[in-house]
């Protein structure tokens, strides 16, 4: 599995689109730092573009890395090697290595500036943390998608409408179910409701990191009292960790029984 991540790692990062994609976000991490006074401001500002791009870019390339290097995996497969460790070995190459880019794009700037020299390299360090998981997730998610879909369009299409719901639609009929049951206690709904989408549970951590859970009212009140607590952290974590998990539970599940 080793050989196969290195492999898919460095092919990967010999990619334009690689570097297109570390470049994007430390021009971005240089704008915001050096043109903002507000360092608050400029997190919030990346963990808005971070919560949005970041899926999106990993569903995008995991799915067009599957399908564009499907000749060679088939190659693979003939060999005497473990199913399993070929897709995980693919997996984590293109997960680890979209990972290293944002790290990398984000973190120069923040070096420059000397943001180590100061109390927010906490709040940085945790945006980092979770953009590392949702690149993780949504690459494991588009391998889901293209182990199940052979067809490249169809594998296309579902990645974006996946990418659709979580990040838009979802907060959309969240929101409805809210107002609808508005006479009903909806703490354990909201809760709920959050954990079950990662960008969402995401972006309330880093808002509570932040201490402006109040705009959000009385909904941010419930969620700092659950997530802004030691055992409400771990649980979040651990959620986070379980969307990790459980897509690469299917994707060793399917490429052991899929016929290629």
């Amino acid at each position: 599995m080793l050989k196969i991540l290195k492999y898919s790692f460095f092919d990967l990062m010999r990619s334009r689109w690689s570097y297109v994609y570390f470049a994007f976000y430390l021009l971005l991490g240089v704008v915001l730092l050096f043109l903002n006074n507000d360092l608050s401001k400029a997190i919030i500002t990346l963990m808005n573009i971070i919560i949005i791009l970041v899926p999106l870019i990993g569903t995008v390339f995991g799915v067009m890395y599957y399908y564009n290097s499907k000749e060679f995996t088939e190659l693979l497969l003939a060999q005497p090697l473990k199913r399993s460790s070929i897709f995980l070995g693919q997996y984590l190459g293109v997960a680890l290595s979209l990972s290293m880019s944002l790290i990398l794009g984000l973190g120069i700037p923040f070096v420059i500036y000397g943001l180590f020299k100061s109390n927010a390299i906490w709040d940085f360090s945790l945006l980092l943390l979770i953009g590392g998981f949702l690149s993780l997730i949504f690459t494991a998610l588009a391998f889901n998608i293209t182990l199940s879909n052979d067809n490249k369009i169809k594998g296309v299409g579902y990645a974006i409408l996946l990418w659709l719901f979580l990040a838009i639609i979802y907060d959309g009929i969240f929101l409805m179910s809210l107002i609808l049951l508005e006479a009903y206690p909806l703490d354990k709904l909201s809760l709920a409701g959050t954990m079950l989408n990662p960008i969402d549970l995401s972006r309330i951590l880093i808002l509570l990191k932040l201490d402006i859970s109040a705009l959000l009212g009385y909904t941010g009140a419930v969620f700092k009292q659950f997530f802004g607590t030691g055992l409400g952290l771990i649980v979040s974590f651990l959620m986070l960790i379980t969307w990790v998990a459980a897509p690469l539970a299917r994707i060793i599940y399917v490429c052991k029984r899929k016929d290629f």
